[in-house]
C-alpha cells in the first residue's frame, strides 16, 4: 500500500431539522392546541485513531466529507429524526490542524482516540414551546442551526522511541533489519527506502521499544535536494536519535565526517529543536574494515566530526556496528534501552480514593469544598443534638409521668398498662 503521510480534507456537518408550526386538529375538538415538534440533530464528523491503518492514501482519493441533515418536526408532537454521524478512521499519531488559521486542532496518539471534526447543528423548535396562558395559539418556531463546515489539514507523524538519521546508502535500513521483525527494501542504490519504517526491537522478557527508518538525507536537503526534508517531521516524536555514518563509503572521495556533519547542518535548519535532542554516533559497516584499523579510524573520525573552537561538536555516545554481521548490534540495543527506562515517565499508581483515608478532600464547585461541607455538616448535626436534649419535653404530661415508672420485663408498653389499670383500679375502690 502507498504510504502517504498528508491529505486534505473538507468536513461538512449537517444542518439541524427546523421546527414546524402545527395545531391538533380532531373530530369535535377544532381547536386543540399547538403540537408542533423539534427538527433533528444534524450529523457531525468524527475521527478516530486506529493502530490497523499506518497511512492516510484513503484521504486522497476521497477529500469531501459530508453528514445529513437533520429532520424537519412534524405535527402531533413528533420530533424529527437525528442525522447519522460520519465515522473517519485515521492512523495513531495523526495530527488535524484547521487550514484556514493553521491552528493544531488536534493530535491523536492514543489507538480508539475520537475526536469530532464538526459538530452537527442543532434542531429548531416547534411551536410547542411557545405557548402560554396568554398565547394558547402560538405560530411561533425556530429553524436548526447550520453545521460546521472547515478545511482540515491531515499530517501523520509516526510513533516512535528512536529515530534513525543519516546519509543515503548508510546502512539504516540494513540495520533496522537486523534489530527487528522489520523487512524493508534494501538495495545498493541511493534512495532505495522512499517512506518511513517502523520496526519493534526486543531486548528482554517485555522490554522493546519502536525505531523509526526514515529516507537518507543529503546536503542541501532543506532547499529540496534528494527527497527533501519533510520525512524529518517523522523524528519529532522520537526521544532519541541514532546518527548512522558508513565507515566504508564506496565513493572515494567521500568524507564520513564531513558528511555527518552536513546531517546535522540540515537538521538544524528544519527544526534547532530536533537538532538539540540526544542524538548519538553509530559508525556502521566496520565489518568492511580490518581489525587493526579500525581504532584508529574511528578515534580520526570522531576528531574531524567534533572539530575545535566555537562550532565544536558535543558528542554524547559512539557506537561501531555492522548491520550485516550484526556485530555490535546487541550492545547498542541495549543501551538505547537502558536510556530510554531512564527518562521514561512513572506511571502514576491508580488509588481507589473511596476507600484511602490520606486521599484529599474532592472539591466540587457546586457545593464548596467537600471536606469542609462535611466538616459544616456534622458540626450542625451535633448542635441539633445537643439543643434536642436541653429541650423540655412540651408533650403530653401523663406520658411524661409514665416514663418514670418501671418498665416491664419484656420491654412493651409496661407504663402505659399500669397507668391504665391504677386509674381503673382508684374508681372501683371509690364506688
Amino acid at each position: 500500500m502507498k504510504f502517504i503521510d498528508e491529505a486534505h480534507i473538507e468536513v461538512i456537518a449537517g444542518d439541524g431539522g427546523n421546527g414546524i408550526v402545527s395545531f391538533r386538529r380532531e373530530k369535535f375538538i377544532p381547536k386543540g392546541g399547538p403540537d408542533g415538534g423539534d427538527g433533528g440533530r444534524g450529523g457531525s464528523i468524527w475521527a478516530t485513531a486506529d493502530r490497523n491503518i499506518n497511512t492516510l492514501v484513503d484521504f486522497r482519493y476521497q477529500r469531501r466529507y459530508q453528514a445529513r441533515n437533520g429532520e424537519r418536526g412534524r405535527g402531533s408532537d413528533q420530533y424529527g429524526a437525528a442525522a447519522e454521524d460520519v465515522e473517519l478512521r485515521v492512523p495513531v499519531g495523526t495530527q488535524v490542524i484547521d487550514e484556514d488559521s493553521g491552528e493544531l486542532l488536534f493530535d491523536l496518539t492514543r489507538h480508539g482516540e475520537r475526536v469530532r471534526l464538526a459538530k452537527g447543528g442543532e434542531g429548531g423548535l416547534g411551536n410547542i414551546h411557545f405557548k402560554s396562558s396568554t398565547n394558547r395559539a402560538p405560530k411561533q418556531c425556530t429553524p436548526g442551526t447550520p453545521g460546521e463546515q472547515r478545511r482540515l489539514k491531515l499530517e501523520l507523524k509516526v510513533l516512535a522511541d528512536v529515530g534513525l538519521l543519516g546519509m543515503p546508502n548508510a546502512g539504516k535500513s540494513t540495520l533496522i533489519a537486523a534489530i527487528s521483525n522489520a523487512r524493508p527494501k534494501i538495495a545498493d542504490y541511493p534512495f532505495t527506502t522512499l517512506h518511513p519504517n517502523l520496526g519493534v526491537v526486543r531486548v528482554g522478557a517485555g522490554k522493546s521499544f519502536v525505531v523509526a527508518d526514515i529516507p537518507g538525507l543529503i546536503e542541501g536537503a532543506a532547499e529540496g535536494a534528494g527527497l527533501g526534508i519533510r520525512f524529518l517531521r517523522h523524528l519529532q516524536r522520537t526521544r532519541l536519535l541514532l546518527h548512522l555514518v558508513d565507515m566504508a563509503p564506496v565513493d572515494p572521495g567521500a568524507e564520513p565526517a564531513r558528511d555527518a556533519r552536513a546531517i546535522l547542518k540540515e537538521l538544524r535548519k528544519y527544526d534547532p529543536d530536533l537538532a538539540a535532542r540526544p542524538r548519538w554516533l553509530v559508525l556502521n559497516k566496520i565489518d568492511m574494515i580490518p581489525p587493526e584499523e579500525r581504532e584508529a579510524r574511528i578515534a580520526d573520525f570522531v576528531k574531524r566530526y567534533r572539530g575545535r573552537g566555537r562550532s565544536a561538536i558535543p558528542v554524547e555516545r559512539v557506537f561501531a556496528v555492522s548491520g550485516l554481521t550484526r556485530e555490535g548490534c546487541e550492545p547498542l540495543c541495549l543501551a538505547v534501552n537502558e536510556y530510554l527506562e531512564s527518562i521514561r515517565e512513572p506511571e502514576p499508581a491508580v488509588v481507589d480514593v473511596r476507600f484511602d483515608r490520606d486521599a484529599p478532600a474532592v472539591d466540587d464547585p457546586r457545593f464548596g469544598p467537600r471536606g469542609a461541607a462535611l466538616s459544616e455538616s456534622a458540626e450542625r448535626g451535633n448542635r441539633d443534638i445537643e439543643h434536642a436534649a436541653a429541650l423540655p419535653d412540651r408533650g403530653n404530661p401523663d406520658i411524661e409521668r409514665a416514663s418514670h415508672d418501671s418498665p416491664r420485663a419484656d420491654g412493651f408498653g409496661g407504663a402505659d398498662e399500669r397507668s391504665c389499670a391504677d386509674e381503673a383500679g382508684g374508681d372501683i375502690e371509690r364506688g
